[in-house]
């Protein structure tokens, strides 16, 4: 294993120290948390209504304030004159104005009313109408609302309701995008990074000290953990960012061991991806060459992405997708995501797990002999067949 670290460490140390991977670690880093800062803050402003009432309507405030949360809303309540209050509606500091009285409140606009505000304020209204009938007949409308309030259906759920299923949808669309990104990304640096080698002639100055399938093994273990240094920033960034801006409420256990779980299947994905696409760039001799022999494997990554991120946020359940989940070469994009959906059971893990580790090994085997046999021969494009038939 010497040989090995010390390859990978030299890809750690060319990789991480490099402009590109400072800049644009702390370019997405910087990204994500002004994107969670944005995003909080239109939040706070879609989920905030601000409305004015003139003093003569004032009795109304109390209530329509305590009805927003019905409505998911917060109403946010001042006393302003009339005339300067419609001038604040035409400004756009507020939202809306009450006006007229307690018993018969207007509402002013500039020009489509809230639904929430129109809707809350005539429950109000139709509310202290009843009062008033009821108070004619001698009725007491208190003991009237405390007689009717517990008149409710009854449900019966089949099942639980989970409250934070839109975080969990958001956390498994996230985890997909990034393990695609990074899949991607840490494969090609692979590809390129074989080619750049072979092109140069460096390459046979390496294999000269140490044997072939060393140099493929500490190249990936390299710029995998380069790639997994990178995700793990971005990711604990993002994660703290929409923890403080508080969009994210999800329990800790479910996000570390989502978080857990992302790191363990991009690991078992990278060295799987990585590795075949090692062998396959070791085909060509030429930049121009490696995209042709580097597609198919890409295209490996692609479909599973599409379909975990059409597919799993609208159907959790669906049986293809938990089908496919298990397959190696789509476990490490599928298998996370259905895992921050809380859909996938032990066993699939389980099962997921040991093909896809069955099926590095299997992979690391044909791979490595490939690059062994190809690695060296320069000129035209290496065969797959010659490559198998020469080892």
């Amino acid at each position: 294993m010497s040989p090995v670290w010390l390859v990978a460490r030299r890809e750690i140390r060319t990789r991480v120290r490099t402009r590109g991977f400072i800049i644009g670690t702390l370019a997405v880093i910087a990204l994500m948390g002004g994107y969670a800062g944005l995003m909080a803050f239109i939040g706070n402003q879609v989920g905030t209504t601000k409305v004015g009432v003139v003093p003569e309507a004032a009795a109304i405030s109390q209530p329509l304030q305590a009805s927003g949360a019905a409505y998911g809303k917060t109403f946010q309540i001042s006393t302003v004159p009339g005339p300067a209050g419609e001038q604040q509606v035409r400004d756009g500091d507020l939202d809306a104005l009450i006006t007229g009285t307690a018993d018969e409140p207007r509402l002013v606009v500039k020009q489509t009313p809230d639904s929430s505000v129109e809707s809350a304020l005539n429950a109000i209204a139709q509310q202290r109408a009843m009062d008033v009938e009821l108070g004619r007949y001698e009725v007491d409308p208190a003991a009237v609302r405390a007689a009717t309030e517990n008149a409710h259906v009854a449900v019966t759920s089949l099942e639980t309701n989970d409250p934070h299923r839109g975080e969990r949808i958001g956390m498994a669309i996230a985890a997909g995008i990034a393990l695609y990104m990074f899949l991607i990304m840490g494969g090609q640096m692979i590809a390129q990074g074989v080619v750049e080698e072979k092109s140069s002639r460096v390459v046979e100055l390496l294999l000269s000290t140490i044997k072939p399938h060393q140099l493929l093994a500490g190249k990936v273990v390299g710029i995998g953990l380069t790639s997994l240094l990178q995700l793990v920033l971005i990711a604990g960034t993002a994660l703290l960012a929409t923890g403080a801006s508080g969009m994210l409420t999800l329990p800790s256990a479910a996000l570390a061991s989502t978080l857990v779980w992302a790191l363990v299947w991009f690991l078992l994905g990278f060295f799987t991806y990585a590795t075949v696409l090692a062998a396959a760039s070791s085909l060509v001799s030429r930049q121009e060459e490696l995209q042709n022999v580097i597609s198919p494997v890409i295209m490996l990554l692609v479909v599973p992405f599409i379909i975990g991120v059409s597919v799993l946020p609208s159907s959790p359940d669906n049986s293809m997708a938990a089908v496919l989940s298990l397959v190696p070469g789509f476990s490490p994009t599928l298998m996370p995501m259905r895992i921050a959906l809380g859909v996938a059971a032990p066993w699939e893990i389980a099962v997921s797990l040991i093909l896809s580790a069955l099926a590095f090994a299997l992979l690391l085997r044909l791979g490595g002999r490939v690059y062994s046999n190809a690695i060296l021969r320069t000129g035209s494009r290496v065969k797959l067949r010659d490559a198998l038939r020469a080892a």
